[in-house]
């Protein structure tokens, strides 16, 4: 596309920019467009496909009808009505989402050579330095555990009826 090319993004051949070597050295969006999209294609698409099956199912509620029957303009019934009651199923899709993304990042670190905590967990199993493995499986289940108790406020913060104790 001759956009991309006047735009910075192709060189000859390639898709994008940069290497993953140089992801270390130069933060850009060249550097990171691939493993971004790597990470983040398929969950976008999952919780697409949640936001709308919730949406459906809760336009076509009772409270919804009458709201329309009552005359409030579209815009409001969908995003202070119906997207709040329908988000419930969705943030339970993202935090499942989240738990993928941080084994994804695993891998993707991995595979595009940069210096992380990903990294450091393959390199330490295929030397079987045990303590390190430990030690970074215990960061990611403290993430998990921190990421579960952000959803759990925000459950309370989109529906009043659920109380966190």
């Amino acid at each position: 596309s001759p956009f991309f090319a006047e735009w910075g993004w192709i060189d000859g051949r390639t898709i994008v920019k940069g290497s993953a070597a140089s992801a270390m050295d130069n933060i850009t969006f060249r550097n990171f467009a691939l493993p971004v999209m790597a990470l983040a294609l398929y969950g976008m698409g999952y919780i697409a496909r949640m936001t709308r099956a919730s949406m459906a199912e809760v336009m076509t509620a009772q409270y919804i009808r009458t709201a329309r029957l009552k005359g409030v303009k579209f815009s409001t019934i969908v995003f202070k009505h119906a997207l709040r009651n329908s988000l419930n199923p969705v943030i339970t899709a993202i935090s499942g989402w989240f738990a993928s993304l941080l084994a994804g990042a695993v891998f993707v670190e991995y595979i595009f050579g940069w210096k992380g905590l990903g990294k450091e967990i393959v390199e330490s199993l295929n030397q079987l330095d045990i303590p390190v493995v430990m030690g970074a499986v215990l960061v990611i289940a403290f993430l998990f555990i921190i990421i579960n108790i952000v959803v759990d406020f925000i459950y309370e913060y989109l529906d009043p009826r659920i109380k966190t104790t």
